[in-house]
């Protein structure tokens, strides 16, 4: 008996980490804004996306190494930045750097994470990518840029598709506030699951550490209206440039999806781009990010990232054939810690795994690279 024989996919991790983590904690990970309508046409719009199965190629196993930015991954694949990791589930953190090391995969450390870059700095190997919402103040910017780079963060994604808080409604009916605190309402649900909670009296309840030692916070706010929005700025183009200026690794700026602004990133000296809508949590009336993902290849040399309704080994494959280089996944590795704990993100590393060998064998695709002549119909 193994995992695969009671959670072969990731749809089963997700119901059975809904079971294990408390309600209003729940909401804010599976949540988007405004009516979701977003969140549910990345899933819709990945199923349009088709492909022709072909014969006749013998026996192989398909090579799903990569290589992005000069390193070699086993996977295309990566752990996206999430924030309040330690809260969807104790010790997310350090648990996903962990995996990632092992594996060999990227890990992203969100700005508004409950770990700071020092205290994954012992996990996170050669592996660690640090997101940075953008702060206001320049010096703060230059400080957490220098301790990114002293715990061994070397790659640096810039967020650039949350310019102003969004409403995020149905994470605000949860009760959930900043700093996280267990109101009477919200410790019955906790009550309710308990290696969750078992976990959080271990660790204690987290906070935005990063976040709190430039800035503490003491009283609550809304979910949408914390201390990491009150430190930083809606950046604009200079800011790309001061950035661009200030980090000598790879720079990948997260949160496009128009051809027009990947054109002119490429001519700011990026390194690459992640095409993303952030999974439907900033704003309801965009379109799916696989359907924004061949305009922006298009008007690109660089090299892409694609998020935002990956649920299988199927949509790498499907991002890949479209044009993405790489795709990161944030919510997929939060239902497996979830649902398994530390073993959670390993498992579904290799769900991911099986089900791109699986499919690329029915397509006769040898290599990621044999996937790009391989689509049947366009996302649109």
């Amino acid at each position: 008996m193994t995992l695969h024989n009671s959670y072969p996919a990731i749809c089963d991790l997700k119901s059975r980490a809904c079971r294990r983590i408390p309600h209003f904690v729940w909401e804010y990970l599976d949540s988007a804004t405004g009516n979701e309508a977003t969140q549910a046409r990345n899933r819709t719009a990945l199923d349009k996306v088709l492909f022709h199965p072909s014969i006749l190629h013998g026996e192989f196993t398909p090579d799903l190494s990569t290589t992005f930015l000069s390193k070699t991954y086993p996977l295309p694949v990566g752990i996206a930045p999430v924030g309040m990791s330690g809260l969807i589930w104790p010790e997310a953190e350090t648990f996903l750097a962990q995996t990632a090391a092992k594996e060999g995969i990227p890990y992203g450390l969100s700005t508004v994470a409950t770990q700071t870059p020092e205290d994954l700095a012992p996990h996170i190997g050669d592996q660690g990518w640090f997101q940075i919402y953008p702060p206001r103040d320049a010096d703060i910017r230059a400080d957490m840029l220098k301790r990114a780079k002293d715990a061994g963060f070397h790659t640096l994604v810039m967020t650039v598709d949350v310019p102003v808080a969004s409403r995020r409604e149905r994470q605000t009916r949860g009760g959930l506030q900043q700093p996280p605190r267990l109101t009477p309402r919200l410790a019955i649900q906790a009550a309710q699951c308990p290696a969750w909670l078992m976990g959080i009296r271990k660790t204690g309840m987290p906070r935005m550490k990063l976040m709190d030692s430039y800035a503490s916070q003491q009283s609550a706010l809304p979910s949408t209206q914390h201390v990491g929005y009150l430190l930083r700025t809606s950046p604009d183009w200079d800011y790309v440039q001061k950035l661009r200026d200030a980090w000598d690794g790879p720079l990948i700026i997260k949160g496009v999806s128009r051809a027009q602004d990947a054109t002119a990133l490429e001519k700011e000296g990026v390194d690459a781009l992640w095409v993303s809508n952030h999974a439907g949590r900033q704003f309801d009336g965009g379109l799916a990010t696989i359907e924004t993902l061949p305009e922006v290849r298009a008007a690109t040399s660089l090299p892409l990232i694609m998020d935002s309704g990956i649920e299988g080994g199927l949509d790498v494959i499907r991002a890949i054939a479209s044009g993405a280089d790489f795709v990161m996944l944030g919510r997929a590795f939060h239902y497996s810690l979830g649902a398994l704990g530390a073993v959670g993100p390993a498992h579904l590393l290799d769900i991911l795994r099986q089900d791109m060998i699986a499919n690329m064998g029915q397509l006769g695709a040898k290599t990621l690279k044999d996937l790009k002549n391989q689509l049947a119909a366009s996302p649109r």
